[in-house]
């Protein structure tokens, strides 16, 4: 499209280490391939990989932008061949990278229009979070109406999108974990039967006692290490364990006989280095699904703090403060 600029500011990672070390730059505004479109960038979220890719911990995937940033909203301002997006649609976009900068890439199955009567702000708290939750809760974990469920870090971006879509498609009762009783006055607003504060209370003894030792179908778990077997032993018979992150550590000494006695099923999956397909194949299922819940307004992205995008290292530092409930979001 005509009227581009050559250059645009990109938040880069001048190296491995703390939040400073985020500054803006100058880069080429990225040019559109086959299938692709250029969205001239609103808003951009912020989310725990952007912490760890800062840190050295989580390098983008083979061809993606070394600029941090899972998720964008703006309007398309230029297209690739065989996109069926008009340049000045206003979209919502998962990517592999690249999202900390006024312009973005993204491929186009990846791209999701704004909700009605969204800001960009909300819209951009969308992608990397329902994405992740859509195809973790529902598809792998096949949380189904009047199941019940308990889901670690209800107060994160994750967490809130969580609670909120267990509430609408019917589960029975939802529990959910979070850090301070302020955190669980907010998962329990967003429609939590129980949220268990687990600086203070054994979740799950809790959720034992709530359920009459029945215990839950379907464990939403981005904490893992330790948790593990708790998480197990919380399972009734045919239950699911869906492992999103791991901020106890990747490795647990767990008693197998359970998982055969209750005809258990552990699954988890991550979603940046997935195929474009396999993601697009997700925001179908958004698409159908979820959009219509959030056009209705009966599901909205929980944001406790929009930076301006030179601010990024602030954000991060909030982010690793772990203070915020809901989603972190840099205005570009």
């Amino acid at each position: 499209m005509a009227n581009l600029p050559d250059t645009m500011t990109a938040i880069e990672i001048t190296k491995a280490g703390e939040p400073e070390v985020l500054k803006p730059g100058t880069r080429a505004v990225p040019k559109t391939s086959q299938g692709e479109v250029l969205i001239k960038v609103a808003a951009a979220g912020v989310n725990r990989p952007d912490v760890m890719q800062r840190k050295g911990m989580y390098p983008p995937p083979a061809g993606a932008s070394d600029i941090p940033g899972l998720e964008v909203a703006g309007h398309v301002v230029a297209v690739g061949q065989g996109v069926r997006l008009r340049v000045g649609d206003a979209v919502t976009a998962l990517v592999a990278g690249g999202g900390y900068a006024e312009y973005c890439v993204a491929p186009e199955p990846q791209c999701l229009r704004v909700p009605h009567g969204f800001s960009m702000e909300e819209a951009a708290a969308l992608p990397e979070t329902f994405f992740t939750v859509w195809h973790n809760l529902f598809e792998r974990g096949a949380l189904a109406k009047g199941e019940s469920v308990l889901i670690h870090g209800g107060s994160s971006g994750i967490g809130t999108a969580a609670i909120q879509l267990a509430r609408e498609f019917g589960a029975r009762e939802i529990f959910a974990t979070a850090g301070s009783a302020a955190k669980c006055q907010a998962c329990e607003r967003l429609g939590a039967t129980r949220a268990i504060d687990y600086k203070k209370e054994d979740f799950a003894a809790v959720v034992k006692a709530a359920t009459n030792n029945r215990g839950v179908d379907v464990v939403l778990d981005m904490v893992a290490g330790d948790y593990l077997q708790r998480n197990l032993d919380l399972l009734t018979m045919d239950g699911r364990l869906v492992i999103i992150a791991f901020l106890h550590g990747t490795k647990a000494e767990i008693d197998f006989s359970g998982v055969l006695r209750k005809r258990l099923t552990i699954t988890g999956s991550g979603l940046r280095p997935r195929p474009v397909v396999e993601k697009g194949a997700i925001a179908d299922g958004l698409r159908s699904h979820v959009w219509p819940l959030l056009d209705a307004g009966r599901v909205r992205p929980a944001i406790d703090k929009v930076f301006p995008l030179a601010d990024a290292a602030a954000a991060h530092r909030l982010m690793e403060s772990s203070a915020h409930i809901g989603k972190i979001v840099l205005k570009v």
